[in-house]
């Protein structure tokens, strides 16, 4: 019948066209690498060297640098994850900031134990994967000190762990870790190859790349526009040279980065006070410090003095009973004054105090710091890390709690001098990771777990198959109401 051949040959063009376009389908799910921008990783090296390290023996200590911080008072978390990830092969590579150093067994000013990891890399793939640091260690029996780049400290016990198709936020939660020979080595040969090594914790954002656009083809013309940039730069950078050298500059933006102390902060946290921290009116969390923003001020080139004004409340407390605090002390828009090759650090204070002393202070100068080598660079004055000893008026507004001349955490800060400048970016610790499945009962490592994907990575081909099968069920339908009519 030539109605029924009819029928069978738009059937079997169907079917083929189907074929093809689920052909098609498949390369479109194939995604190319994406970027790492964002995470922390938390390890906490090894609990018996902690204690070994600060301990009656070698009597030494710890501190973080670059923007690390402490998390449970025992593991230390490295932040701002930047890398590569390719969901085709689940090869993950994350470098974070920050690092921490040890020292111990001193004598006459000299530390036999002496080592600084930094630049932490974790590499990973499906089922493998390595820990990787810059070292700066001294060999126990030698003395010698040695510097290394991106060592291979630990082996990261992935096996059975699936990296592929992933998207959104990659978490690998309490990864077993495995001593290396070179990082026996960088470890000053205190622990041989194959020691087990506390389990770290690794949580990075994903981002797919961005497709081509055919916005790339007017790149000369938009090349074309920074040639006019210099013109536009110079007018200004000549009236600044054609300025005297003594005039005061004045800036309306700045931060202040400051973690106050972190056992400090480990206290409110913990079960003494069970407290914590609020911010207010522009303060930030930066994970190892709070950053007070924005700031005004002014600062002399000639002279190098500098008054600075930030913005912002952080607020600790805790010791909480019936709704009140016994600790209760918040310090509002701190200052910065620099004269002389000297710097202050003061605050407003107010609250209640550990001993349950109300205060209400006014431009408290709780530190001193030595500012002698501060310097205008590429439109900021700013400072990283200074040390700070707190002063005996800021003894009294953390109710005693340490002595003058206590060592607080490092001061941190940057003023615009020219205001398109950029101010320092905070830790980037990434999205929240979500909770990971856990098997407390074997103690294995959990399982990788990925925030929703993105619709660059497997979207477009499930809508192009579901809206393919939608039609083919549409015009099977229709060629089955024909031939019922037909008939």
């Amino acid at each position: 019948m030539p109605f029924s051949s009819r029928l069978r040959r738009l059937a079997a063009t169907l079917v083929a066209a189907l074929a093809a376009l689920l052909t098609l389908a498949v390369p479109t799910a194939s995604a190319a690498p994406g970027t790492v921008s964002g995470g922390r990783l938390d390890w906490g090296i090894k609990h018996s060297f902690l204690s070994y390290v600060t301990g009656p023996i070698a009597k030494g200590s710890w501190s973080l640098t670059g923007g690390a911080a402490t998390v449970g008072g025992d593991t230390f978390r490295f932040h701002s994850a930047t890398g590569t990830y390719d969901p085709e092969s689940g090869a993950l590579t994350a470098a974070l900031s920050g690092g921490v150093t040890f020292k111990g067994h001193e004598t006459n000013g000299t530390f036999a134990l002496d080592m600084k990891l930094s630049r932490f890399t974790v590499k990973a793939g499906s089922g493998s994967g390595g820990l990787y640091a810059d070292v700066v260690s001294k060999a126990k029996d030698t003395g010698t000190v040695s510097s290394a780049s991106q060592v291979k400290l630990a082996e990261l016990g992935l096996g059975g762990i699936d990296l592929r198709g992933q998207g959104g936020t990659i978490t690998l939660s309490k990864v077993p870790a495995t001593l290396t020979g070179s990082g026996a080595t960088a470890f000053g040969n205190f622990y041989p190859a194959g020691t087990e090594l506390d389990p770290l914790t690794l949580s990075v954002n994903v981002k797919a790349a961005a497709a081509p656009t055919p916005s790339a083809t007017p790149t000369p013309s938009a090349t074309a526009k920074p040639a006019d940039t210099p013109a536009a730069t110079t007018a200004p950078s000549e009236s600044a040279t054609a300025a005297p050298a003594s005039t005061r500059t004045e800036f309306a933006n700045g931060a202040l980065d400051w973690g106050v102390r972190r056992t400090f902060r480990d206290y409110v946290t913990g079960t003494i006070a069970k407290g914590g921290w609020q911010l207010d009116g522009g303060a930030a969390d930066g994970g190892a410090y709070f950053r007070w923003t924005p700031a005004k001020g002014s600062y002399d080139p000639a002279t190098g003095e500098l008054a600075a004004a930030f913005t912002g409340t952080v607020r600790f407390r805790g010791m909480e009973s019936g709704g009140a605090y016994g600790l209760d002390l918040a310090l509002t828009a701190p200052t910065v004054k620099v004269a002389g090759g000297k710097g202050t650090l003061a605050a407003d204070v107010s609250g209640r105090t550990a001993n349950g002393e109300a205060q209400q202070l006014s431009g408290v100068v709780l530190a001193t710091f030595d500012a002698a080598g501060l310097k205008p660079e590429g439109g900021l004055l700013k400072a990283a890390e200074l040390p700070l000893a707190l002063t005996e008026e800021g003894s009294k507004a953390f109710g005693g709690l340490y002595p003058a001349g206590t060592a607080m955490d490092p001061l941190g800060f940057a003023v615009a001098l020219d205001p398109a400048a950029a101010l320092p970016p905070l830790p980037d610790l990434g999205s929240v990771p979500p909770t990971a499945p856990a098997s407390p009962s074997t103690g294995a490592p959990a399982t990788p777990v990925a925030a929703a994907s993105d619709s660059s990575s497997g979207w477009v081909p499930s809508a192009v198959i579901g809206g393919v099968l939608v039609a083919g069920a549409a015009v099977g339908t229709t060629l089955l109401v024909r031939r019922r009519r037909a008939a």
